[in-house]
């Protein structure tokens, strides 16, 4: 098949996809800043067991999680029902449903990489901080991530693709709606089951080659690229 050939394909999977992505990929990096700050210098004694909550997604079969989340976002259970009396919300086999149970699903890829990394730091940089009377989100964001560019740029990037090869959560979840929830990898468990190969093949070939080229920057360019761009 010529180039122009690949434009007969639908392309809204693959969209869908990079937008879930990209749009939980945001929402880790807010989230998971402050979280991995707490977990990093945090004394309390039930710190192990968050450490465990927050790495639970990956152990956990992700039908297993996309179950639980299926059972509380359903209506006709009380987190569900109370967001659609509420709030007019259902969050079942809807976008918005889809963000959240990624956010959920990819949280240890981005908390983990980045606690690692302020945990490797030296403590006097806190300490210097603070004698000076900084804030504690003054010493995080003014001089503690600076020291840490590469490992924040290793969680966005862990995160998107993993978020990216999601399929367990996202069936489980969303379901199979086309422009809603039909993500590529929904989309390439579609078309295999219709024994439409070749557009299997092609949604494959482009998760596969976005995937392969994100987690080479992460391993063998990430210092060429953090010198030029992050500088």
């Amino acid at each position: 098949m010529n180039f122009f050939g690949y434009f007969s394909y639908d392309w809204q999977p693959l969209l869908l996809t990079f937008k879930l992505a990209a749009l939980t990929t945001l929402i880790l990096l807010l989230l998971g800043i402050p979280l991995a700050y707490s977990l990093a210098f945090s004394r309390a004694r039930f710190k192990p067991v968050f450490e465990t909550l927050v790495s639970m997604p990956l152990v956990l079969p992700p039908s297993v999680l996309g179950f639980y989340l299926l059972l509380a976002f359903s209506p006709q259970f009380a987190f569900g029902q109370w967001l659609m009396q509420t709030f007019d919300i259902r969050l079942v086999f809807s976008f918005a449903g889809l963000v959240i149970g990624s956010v959920i699903f990819s949280l240890p890829f981005m908390v983990q990489p980045i606690q690692s990394g302020l945990q490797n730091l030296p403590f006097s940089l806190v300490e210097a901080s603070r004698t000076l009377g900084k804030s504690d989100s003054y010493t995080l964001f003014h001089v503690l991530l600076p020291n840490i560019k590469s490992t924040l740029l290793t969680g966005v990037v862990l995160s998107f693709a993993h978020t990216i090869g999601e399929f367990g959560v996202v069936l489980m979840i969303g379901g199979n709606i086309p422009g809603v929830t039909r993500v590529a990898s929904i989309a390439i468990y579609d078309e295999v089951e219709s024994l439409n190969y070749g557009v299997a093949h092609f949604y494959a070939m482009v998760l596969f080659a976005v995937s392969f080229a994100v987690l080479l920057m992460v391993y063998t360019g990430k210092r060429r690229y953090l010198q030029i761009f992050l500088r």
